[in-house]
């Protein structure tokens, strides 16, 4: 993991010995090629477009190829460049040539890209991805992410994003993994551990980058880039948690968030940046703005100019500025006049050069030219891992009366554009993929030599076709209509005020539904739908997310039954877009929810979540019994037993919750702190054991002081987080 050696750490320092001021300030730049003439958009913004979806892929490529691009070459060669953003392994080589060998000291440049989930092997979105509950897969596919974006010359992903994030309204839910502090800290971890962890070769490994430090999940009313406001107990036990994990984890880098928090913007916020992430949790890498938001500090009314701003970012423990060049405009005048002292500038330097020694980049710095098509055609091994996560993250919301899995020889009737568009099985922030490797749900179908027929009909965005809808209702035995959200729909700049089905779908669906043939819907999203009036509705509901390039494979297997339905919800669903925020772990209210009047409730809609989080079905059935708590020192061994009372082998994911029933801050009515997963045959049963560390039964206060208190407490043991077993216990720790 991040490490260096006695001799890494002077290579350091002998390095930043021999710098001018001005090639230190040039390592705290981060740039990307300017777009030159044709394109009224900066390359950051252009990446942000494709990622988000509002170009398509095919436009992209189109604008780089027909587009000049100046890559600041003189810049480089004069030591003024630190980093850039580029996936193009010939340019990387020929700009490292420039910065190794051309430039005074010969340092290598970072290549920093957005690498969220999967670089040429898609794999699916996180909030999907973390439904798997599965940590050693969560390691496998960003080790593959980061093998494949090393033959391109890619060495810094600016990933995992591990925002908490409780409000399906922001965009952003897609990237990160859910609601829970918990899964998100453990998906942090496992995620570290892929990008960093196998150092056997400068081909295997990255520098990641955690994002978005922090609270930019809790922006106010899901708006994105919006206000976060909160108490330092809230912060510290909801929000910090996964970055703390990935810090312990030897995460070598952070990315800070646009969002103000408390009223003090992350990108120059000193107590987050240098009081907590470098002098309290270790950070021993470098920290890096997001996206021109040093400058937009000015916007938020913090900062008088460019200037002032990056001098509080570089005094709050800002080390590299990501697109505004403010650092490398002012930074020499802010020193001059006794605004920023020398010592900020060795320290962030320092970091920086530690990230690149560490990468082997000084010994490393070029892509062979065999690598570069390594993965043109993706190994076996690669599309079966891709599968592999596309399955586990598939959840069964619903299934009344068995309707599936479906017969292979029953005639489908397949509904709906968005089966067939492989643009749109890819999630937002995916940009190196190919339409060759892309799988739709159609493909799938075919491929699996279903008895299948394709009727477009109607989607997301635009008009139904109703000839298209009489054909699809007469032909099929089963109708299976493909629904949900266009990538554009979900990630950054996504928000959303209404997050029920988009466009005409729900007129699809009742036209199918008139037909009395069963409709099972398939879901292609990036956030959690409001589906009260779908799940009243339709008898079978699949959630397939964004999936990646296995989707279509993925969603056949588990619509035939080949492949059991194992995954969980990373976030709760609500019934309707009004609940916003739902969320399993909030805390008690003195007047909780109920059928009473003058409680907390809502007129005109149910006050719990429609699905919630760690919800998922299966084609079997599994029984709890036995809850059993037993002090065992310094944790809590908890067993429950676990059978399979269905007819299927299945796979079953045991979640362990906690509540401190009395404390002295109100504190949730559960919070996850365990989980495991048992495969049983039919009719077999196991007995499952978790431990719960006494340590991790605390709470910090408003002080941020950790406080583990004596007293009551519930234990949970169960499918999901709202049907569980409880035990209490008296604790003295």
């Amino acid at each position: 993991m991040y490490r260096l050696t006695k001799a890494q750490k002077q290579k350091v320092q002998d390095l930043l010995s021999q710098m001018t001021l001005e090639e230190k300030i040039g390592q705290m730049n981060l740039i990307s090629p300017s777009i030159v003439g044709g394109f009224d958009v900066s390359f950051e913004e252009l990446i942000e477009m494709v990622g988000d979806g509002r170009i398509s892929h095919e436009e992209f490529e189109k604008i780089l190829n027909n587009a000049e691009r100046d890559y600041q070459e003189d810049n480089i060669r004069a030591g003024k460049i630190g980093a850039m953003m580029l996936q193009d392994p010939e340019k990387v080589n020929e700009l490292q040539k420039i910065a190794v060998e051309e430039s005074r000291l010969g340092i290598p440049l970072l290549i920093g890209l957005d690498v969220i989930h999967g670089f040429r092997s898609v794999y699916p979105i996180a909030i999907a991805e973390a439904g798997a509950f599965d940590p050693d897969l969560f390691e496998r596919t960003a080790h593959m992410a980061a093998k494949e974006s090393r033959t391109q010359g890619v060495n810094w992903h600016y990933a995992p994003m591990i925002d908490v994030a409780r409000d399906s309204r922001w965009g952003r839910v897609s990237e990160g993994p859910g609601e829970d502090t918990y899964l998100a800290s453990e998906f942090a971890r496992a995620k570290i551990r892929g990008l960093q962890g196998d150092m056997s070769s400068t081909d295997n490994y990255v520098a990641a980058c955690t994002k978005h430090y922090v609270a930019y999940g809790a922006c106010e009313s899901g708006r994105d880039y919006n206000t976060t406001s909160m108490s330092i107990s809230q912060l510290h036990n909801i929000y910090l948690p996964p970055f703390k994990a990935a810090m312990e984890e030897g995460a070598a880098s952070v990315m800070a968030s646009f969002n103000d928090l408390n009223g003090v913007p992350c990108t120059v916020n000193p107590y987050t940046l240098r009081h907590l992430l470098k002098e309290t949790y270790g950070l021993k890498g470098l920290v890096v703005s997001d996206a021109n938001a040093i400058r937009e500090c000015v916007t938020h009314g913090i900062a008088a100019d460019d200037m002032d701003a990056g001098v509080q970012a570089a005094n709050a423990g800002m080390d590299m500025d990501m697109g505004t060049g403010i650092y490398s405009k002012y930074l020499e005048q802010a020193i001059a006049e006794g605004k920023v002292d020398m010592g900020v500038i060795d320290e962030a330097v320092t970091r920086i050069l530690s990230v690149k020694v560490w990468l082997g980049l000084f010994e490393h710095p070029y892509v062979e030219k065999e690598a570069m098509t390594r993965y043109e055609t993706l190994p076996k091994a690669h599309t079966d891992l891709a599968l592999e996560a596309a399955e586990k993250s598939i959840v069964l919301l619903k299934n009344e009366g068995n309707i599936l899995p479906l017969k292979k020889d029953q005639k489908i009737s397949l509904v709906g554009n968005l089966a067939d568009m492989k643009e749109e099985i890819i999630g937002a922030w995916a940009m190196s993929w190919q339409h060759k490797d892309c799988v739709t749900i159609l493909d799938g179908l075919k491929s699996a030599g279903a008895n299948v027929s394709y009727y477009p009909c109607g989607g997301p965005e635009g008009d139904l076709n109703d000839e298209e809808i009489k054909e699809a209702v007469s032909d099929g035995d089963v109708i299976v209509a493909v629904i949900g959200e266009m990538v554009n729909m979900s990630g950054e700049a996504a928000s959303k005020a209404d997050i029920s089905l988009p466009g005409k779908q729900r007129e699809l669906l009742e036209k199918l539904l008139a037909s009395g043939k069963p409709v099972v819907a398939v879901l292609m999203n990036g956030r959690p739908l409001a589906l009260g009036w779908e799940n009243e509705h339709l008898p079978a509901i699949v959630e397939a997310w964004h999936l990646g390039i296995q989707m279509g494979n993925a969603v056949v297997r588990v619509l035939f039954g080949d492949c059991n339905p194992s995954g969980k919800l990373a976030s709760s669903f609500p019934y309707v877009t009004g609940q916003c925020p739902v969320y399993y772990n909030h805390p008690n209210t003195g007047r909780p929810g109920s059928g009473s009047k003058f409680t907390s409730r809502y007129l005109d809609a149910p006050f719990d979540a429609l699905y919630p989080f760690g919800y998922g079905l299966s084609y079997t059935s599994f029984e709890y019994s036995d809850l059993k708590v037993e002090d065992a020192g310094d944790a809590f061994k908890v067993t429950v037993t676990v059978a399979n009372t269905g007819d299927r082998t299945g796979t079953e994911t045991v979640q362990l919750y906690m509540q401190d029933v009395t404390a002295t801050l109100v504190r949730p009515v559960k919070e996850l702190k365990g989980f495991t997963k048992v495969t049983l045959d039919p009719g077999a049963s196991v007995d499952v054991t978790m431990s719960l560390k006494k340590s991790d039964m605390g709470f910090y206060d408003n002080d941020a002081n950790y406080r583990i208190e004596d007293g009551k407490f519930n234990i949970f043991v169960g499918t999901n987080s709202k049907e569980c077993m409880k035990q209490e216990i008296d604790v003295k720790f």
